[in-house]
């Protein structure tokens, strides 16, 4: 048989080990979907693939053993989960227009976590608009908290929910349990002084542990919505990593817009040569230098006033 890969893998299905055999993946954006598009995912396994179903580290569903042959069946088939996701499609009926933007995975956010900063299935939903389809592989995962359940600092970006907490000191009783709770969970940033609580700005790391704590309601979250952006965290062969700290107390439409623009740094640097343009971010990062990244991720950014940028950084 003979096959064009390229034009498989584009189409988000993957050459596999079994002769005339691929397997599909399907983005999940955020990681939250209803359950009635399992059924699709349950139909296709069942009459085209060998009935099993793999869940990947993005969060995403790949189906394996479908015959190559099925292939436009199959894009058929997934239109209703690619419609009702709102995933950016050229044509309909012709499945994903991309494979190599790997899935924005994301932890259960506020609307279930009490820990959670904000929504993060909503944000990773708007970032997907913003960077799909397109075929770097960038990885990029959203976590509601400090608490990074979602491992956000191993990837190429990871957002980081933040909270500037607000304190009411007419309803605070003095009972100290904010303190306490952060001083034993957190980084030690409030204390009592003359019957109120002080919070050293310089030590808070907007956790929400707070707020979390306090019985009478003394604490609140900000009604502006900040978080942490980390950079360039990657496992993998070659110096596996945590994220460094890039921005803190950024808000939402800078992050956007410092992703769309390291698309350009990497169109600009990614090595010509590398197979699929597969070479990854932060060894980009690694050849062009921190300060060289800096000034395309920031280009035209317009951050918060109280946003802080690392001036330098060193993996």
């Amino acid at each position: 048989m003979d096959i064009n890969t390229k034009l498989l893998k584009g189409n988000a299905f993957r050459v596999t080990k079994e002769r005339g055999k691929t397997s599909i993946r399907i983005r999940v954006p955020g990681g939250h979907l209803e359950v009635k598009y399992l059924e699709i995912i349950k139909d296709i396994a069942e009459r085209y693939g060998n009935g099993t179903v793999h869940i990947t580290i993005r969060q995403g569903f790949e189906i394996p053993g479908i015959d190559m042959k099925y292939i436009p069946q199959i894009n058929k088939l997934i239109q209703p989960i690619i419609e009702g996701l709102e995933i950016n499609q050229i044509d309909p009926n012709t499945g994903y227009s991309a494979a190599g933007a790997r899935n924005v995975s994301a932890c259960v956010g506020n609307k279930v976590c009490p820990f959670g900063n904000y929504d993060t299935t909503a944000f990773a939903k708007k970032i997907e608009k913003a960077i799909f389809p397109n075929d770097l592989h960038i990885k990029i995962a959203l976590t509601g908290c400090p608490n990074d359940c979602i491992k956000a600092r191993m990837q190429d970006f990871g957002i980081i929910g933040m909270t500037e907490p607000q304190y009411d000191s007419y309803r605070c009783i003095g009972c100290e349990a904010c303190v306490k709770n952060c001083e034993k969970r957190s980084t030690g940033a409030l204390k009592f002084e003359n019957f109120k609580i002080i919070r050293d700005e310089k030590r808070c790391i907007g956790c929400g542990e707070c707020i979390n704590k306090c019985p009478m309601g003394a604490w609140t979250r900000s009604e502006k919505k900040y978080y942490k952006l980390v950079i360039m965290g990657r496992t993998g062969k070659k110096n596996p990593r945590l994220a460094k700290d890039f921005i803190t107390w950024v808000d939402e439409d800078s992050i956007i817009k410092i992703i769309l623009n390291t698309y350009d740094f990497v169109n600009e640097y990614i090595d010509k040569d590398a197979p699929l343009r597969k070479e990854h971010i932060g060894y980009i990062v690694d050849r062009t230098g921190y300060q060289e990244f800096k000034k395309w991720a920031l280009k035209d950014v317009v951050l918060p006033k109280n946003a802080q940028v690392a001036s330098t950084i060193n993996w």
